[in-house]
């Protein structure tokens, strides 16, 4: 396993949270004169800090629409991660499924024994098992190097950035009208920064985990060829059906083992996950061999 300091990643999130809920209320206590913004800005950011940590898990799950699956309905789900987890001597996570026809998976939680991993109807539809067995491998590295808790939180603290950005630029455009004391400059600025600082937090979490889930998803399933060939589908199967670009799904899809939007230009400076094509070629040099 590879430790990626999530820790000191996490305080840094939570961090970057209250700082940024301290700065709106000190825009707002310059704009209105009154300080007492600054405390109830603070406030929010605590609550919303606690509120991150406790429901991370929830909050990528909602955002995929994703309900808990029996072992009945989910067989090969069951039967692969309870293996995987034995093996690794770790708890089994809670396993869910979201209807979408995007082929995808992700893990989140807050740490082990809080943990949930999802898949999509699609990625359930387009892997032979062998190929599921390498994606939840993957998912389950995730889980066990620590990642979930830093990976939703930033899911998390995006949400909450774009939001109160979402809400400053509408009071402030409304507060802006016949000189009322809104500040319409500031809420534009708001608007667009904010969704950018969102994307800097995501980004800061670091490619590196994907190769390194990849890398010892492979160890722990004893078949870096099978999620070599899993990651060839699904970069396939994801421009065929990618996700909406909903601002909810944008905040979560660096949880996601693809990217699950089409895109390139300046979106690819920010993107969360490493090339397919060199998650692959990884893989093969694991294996000794190309996957054909």
């Amino acid at each position: 396993m590879h430790n990626h300091f999530n820790g000191a990643k996490t305080v840094f999130l939570f961090a970057a949270l209250m700082g940024i809920f301290l700065v709106f209320g000190a825009i707002i206590a310059a704009a209105t004169r009154s300080s007492a913004f600054i405390w109830i800005f603070a406030l929010i950011g605590v609550a919303s800090v606690a509120y991150s940590y406790w429901n991370s898990d929830k909050l990528a799950i909602r955002s995929m629409k994703a309900v808990p699956v029996t072992e009945q309905q989910a067989p090969a789900m069951y039967r692969i991660v309870r293996e995987l987890s034995t093996k690794a001597n770790q708890p089994m996570p809670r396993l869910f499924v979201s209807p979408t026809m995007a082929p995808n998976a992700f893990a989140t939680g807050r740490n082990p024994q809080n943990s949930a991993v999802c898949c999509t109807q699609g990625i359930l539809q387009i892997l032979d098992e062998r190929e599921l067995r390498g994606v939840l491998g993957h998912e389950l590295m995730h889980v066990y190097n620590r990642d979930i808790l830093t990976s939703s939180v930033a899911a998390a603290v995006a949400g909450v950035i774009t939001s109160v950005a979402q809400m400053f630029a509408f009071t402030g455009m409304m507060g802006g009208r016949g000189n009322q004391g809104g500040n319409p400059i500031a809420a534009i600025l708001l608007a667009i920064l904010a969704p950018f600082a969102a994307v800097l937090i995501r980004s800061a979490i670091g490619r590196t985990r994907e190769y390194d889930a990849d890398e010892d998803g492979a160890r722990l399933t004893d078949d870096p060829l099978a999620l070599a060939s899993a990651l060839g589908k699904l970069e396939r199967g994801v421009q065929q059906a990618p996700l909406p670009q909903s601002q909810q799904l944008v905040n979560t899809s660096h949880l996601m083992i693809a990217n699950p939007f089409k895109g390139g230009g300046i979106q690819k400076m920010f993107a969360s996950h490493p090339p397919m094509a060199d998650r692959i070629s990884r893989l093969e040099r694991m294996a000794g061999r190309p996957l054909r």
